[in-house]
């Protein structure tokens, strides 16, 4: 038995190795893959990034995901592009559990809250406006946060398209990165100001799927 065994593992260390062929990324940084058409988005996917400055000496950053909403976009025509997004606010995602909780937690005695309170409405930017430039485009649309409804802007940049494996659906995705500032104050969020910034800095990640 023992010779046996012997034989069997001298025979799999002498055997060649064989290389496997490393598996190509579906998606790419290639305008001509676009095509035209109502995409919805990709929840766990999609980010919106906020960061405040924190006193002066550090920033600090949060995470809204389990976005849900839909993208209409014509390569040909991609000013006419139409974006309807809704962002969980109820799902703010920190480091900190005590910070999560206070901004999620009611007004005392009835009162206003210091952040969004308890089971916020979820927040919505509708595009109005889309000028696009190669594969950068400025978004102008209305964000309705804390019962507040402001014109916000973003920058967007392109960052891939493709068919995603069969696994995971095979259907074509898409994916913008974008960037933009709003101040809180202007959505009756006050608390903390100048000591935590006014200014919220979005950076957002943004996936979507071909329907």
């Amino acid at each position: 038995m023992r010779l046996m065994l012997a034989a069997v593992t001298a025979a799999f260390l002498a055997a060649p190795l064989v290389a496997q062929a490393p598996m190509a990324k579906p998606g790419a940084k290639d305008a001509r893959r676009v095509t035209g058409g109502t995409y919805k988005t990709d929840p766990g996917h999609t980010l919106v990034t906020w960061t405040v400055d924190h006193m002066g000496f550090t920033p600090y950053t949060g995470i809204f995901g389990d976005v849900a909403g839909t993208l209409e976009f014509d390569p040909k025509a991609p000013n006419a592009a139409k974006l309807d997004v809704t962002i969980p606010v109820a799902k703010v995602t920190t480091a900190s559990s005590g910070l999560t909780a206070h901004l999620l937690r009611g007004g005392k005695d009835g009162g206003k809250p210091d952040f969004f309170g308890a089971n916020p409405a979820d927040a919505r930017f509708v595009s109005t406006r889309v000028v696009s430039k190669g594969q950068a485009a400025t978004i102008t649309g209305n964000l309705t946060l804390n019962g507040v409804t402001r014109p916000v802007t973003l920058q967007a940049q392109f960052y891939g398209a493709g068919k995603a494996p069969a696994q995971m659906g095979g259907g074509e995705n898409i994916g913008f990165t974008a960037t933009g500032t709003i101040r809180r104050s202007e959505f009756g969020i006050g608390y903390g100001i100048p000591i935590v910034s006014d200014a919220v800095k979005l950076d957002i990640a943004a996936g979507f799927m071909k329907q």
